[in-house]
């Protein structure tokens, strides 16, 4: 299998900096989108920073890789390499953690991530926050990783409805950050991938603007097209937060 990719990003039509990053490294086969939060610029360095841990980490574990490429994927090799995504996040986290403590303007910053590893036949995510993974495979548009919200919790819990939660003034609270604290809780997983499978990771400013159900259109195209008019459309319809787009193509 071989990975396309393509990745922009917008500062939006509000916003003075833009605090999200970015990767993409397909000869790693690893993609992240990083949207960092904090004054004084240093959203901007959490995630940046942040982006840079985890891919100088996964850089540092190819033989893990490599491993889980030269044979059957087992529970056990599934294990290891799940564990390598995660000890990269929680790299990112003790480092922005340990920034912000050594510096006052840095106190209180972090930063959302979510990491998508292609290897072989199978993808490995990563995700702390509400930045999102989608999968178009043909007409399914599925999201991937779980927004850390305190909304989606609440709707989880039964407490509101997904119509109330998109009018809830609460609905930008973040429950989970690389970098608040010098340890964070990361969902992984490994899902089977499929030649023609296409992925999506954005940051909120695009999927708080982008309707799920219009992504298998959007992404119909070439990936660059793609990513041109998501940005395009989170603007066009408000664009008050940075916004970010990585698309990913599996081919032969």
């Amino acid at each position: 299998m071989r990975f396309l990719s393509c990745g922009k990003s917008d500062i939006g039509r509000v916003r003075k900096t833009n605090q999200d990053a970015f990767l993409c490294d397909g000869e790693l086969g690893l993609y992240i989108v990083a949207d960092g939060m904090g004054g004084h610029a240093a959203g901007e360095i959490a995630a940046h920073e942040a982006v840079q841990a985890i891919h100088d980490m996964i850089t540092r574990g190819r033989d893990v890789i490599r491993d889980f490429l030269g044979a059957p994927a087992t529970r056990e090799s599934t294990r290891t390499i799940c564990r390598l995504l995660e000890s990269s996040v929680q790299s990112a986290t003790y480092m922005v953690y340990g920034m912000a403590e050594q510096k006052p303007a840095f106190q209180g910053m972090g930063t959302t991530v979510s990491a998508l590893l292609l290897s072989g036949a199978y993808g490995i995510t990563a995700q702390v926050g509400d930045t999102r993974i989608y999968c178009i495979r043909g007409d399914d548009v599925i999201q991937l990783t779980e927004d850390h919200t305190l909304v989606n919790w609440q709707i989880r819990e039964g407490m509101l409805t997904p119509e109330e939660a998109a009018r809830s003034p609460h609905r930008n609270v973040i429950t989970r950050a690389v970098g608040n604290h010098d340890y964070v809780q990361v969902d992984t997983q490994v899902i089977a991938v499929r030649i023609g499978d296409k992925f999506l990771i954005c940051s909120d400013g695009l999927h708080g603007y982008v309707k799920r159900g219009e992504l298998g259109a959007i992404m119909a195209g070439d990936l660059e097209s793609a990513c041109d008019t998501l940005l395009r459309l989170a603007n066009q319809r408000g664009g008050r937060d940075n916004i970010t787009a990585v698309a990913i193509e599996v081919t032969d």
